[in-house]
């Protein structure tokens, strides 16, 4: 699976403009990205997952393979979800292999297909049942895809019926069915019980949309939404305590990153030409960092931070005074990127012609 953010050009933005801001703007721009990267805020684990169950779906490769290895690391029990029975097995055999406790800790695999209507009941009873008649401590919904085409391309509709089945109503499912065993009046723990976490992984393209992802992004922004929507809808069950995080990644190199760039307009391949990727290992252990920090919005870079706050709207903060101040400088940046972007854009259609005659890809 693949996220974007374009790194590099909002990067050259900030050199250029930090040339024509004044000292005193400057100075305050410095001193937000300085604490941003500090995390001065708290050192205590918020998630923690020693000796607790932790399910992730998508996760035979990619960065839900990757988490799976690093919690297993921490100490966690550990089910893997996806399709592909044979990609499992291998990645089940990596997860023990790395089990902090080898003695004490358990892990199994659960073949599943997200897109299926209704296929979370199934996959959370044999979780229950494997766990002991107990649910599992922690869902992280990583399953996802990409098919990066033109919204006017022949297929478009198709790819954003599949993308939005995968990604969005793959996560919404079971995250409907673990929130309705964990919230049941049965398994309340009080206010101050240790909480269960719901982790949902949208984009960058959540933040910042992009040409060519019609078919994509509207799907991590409806997941951002339902995340959104969740984050508050928790709390009308006091005694029955839960955490809902958003994980914004960017670009990451695995095989679904490999399948979408089958289909990935031209013009698309150019605006993200010097945009670095990073690996999925990278990405999972920043992503794991930011839910041990307790972070609602969990961002994988100090980019990433940035564009959040840019785009926050009603969604809880990680903390409202440095969000604030950082959304502050957010659409100065904005207005020159996308200006840049847009400009590209244009040039590319002048010297390539109109996009209905260039050739597609299969």
């Amino acid at each position: 699976m693949n996220h974007h953010f374009f790194s590099e050009p909002l990067m050259e933005q900030l050199k250029a403009l930090s040339t024509s801001w004044s000292l005193p703007v400057a100075a305050i721009v410095a001193a937000i990205g300085i604490f941003a990267t500090m995390g001065f805020f708290s050192s205590k684990n918020h998630m923690p997952v020693e000796g607790r169950t932790v399910l992730l779906t998508g996760a035979s490769e990619g960065m839900g393979r990757s988490a799976a290895i690093q919690l297993s690391q921490k100490g966690a029990n550990v089910i893997l979800v996806s399709r592909n029975v044979g990609r499992l097995e291998e990645a089940l055999v990596d997860v023990r292999a790395a089990a902090k406790n080898p003695s004490t800790q358990r892990f199994t695999y659960i073949s599943a297909d997200v897109s299926e209507h209704d296929y979370a009941a199934a996959v959370l009873a044999e979780a229950i049942a494997w766990n002991g008649g107990r649910s599992p401590d922690i869902v992280w919904c990583v399953a996802g895809m990409s098919t990066p085409l033109l919204w006017t391309d022949d297929d478009s509709m198709v790819a954003a019926r599949r993308n939005m089945d995968v990604n969005y109503f793959g996560s919404a499912e079971i995250s409907r069915a673990i929130l309705r065993e964990w919230l049941a009046p049965e398994n309340s723990t009080g206010p101050k019980g240790e909480p269960k976490h719901l982790v949902f992984t949208a984009s960058m393209l959540a933040l910042f949309a992009i040409l060519g992802y019609g078919p994509y992004t509207p799907t991590k922004w409806a997941l951002r939404g339902l995340a959104d929507t969740l984050a508050m809808e928790v709390n009308y069950y006091p005694d029955n305590p839960v955490k809902v995080h958003v994980v914004y990644p960017g670009t990451i190199v695995s095989p679904g990153y490999e399948r979408e760039n089958q289909t990935k307009p031209d013009i698309t391949v150019e605006l993200e030409k010097d945009e670095p990727a990073e690996s999925p290992d990278t990405v999972a252990k920043r992503a794991i960092a930011g839910l041990e920090a307790g972070k609602y919005f969990v961002d994988v870079s100090f980019l990433g931070r940035l564009m959040q706050c840019g785009i926050m709207g009603g969604s809880p903060r990680n903390n409202w005074v440095l969000d604030t101040l950082m959304g502050w400088f957010i659409p100065i940046i904005y207005f020159f990127v996308l200006r840049g972007m847009n400009s590209t854009i244009v040039k590319w259609a002048r010297e390539k012609g109109h996009p209905f005659t260039h050739p597609k890809k299969k």
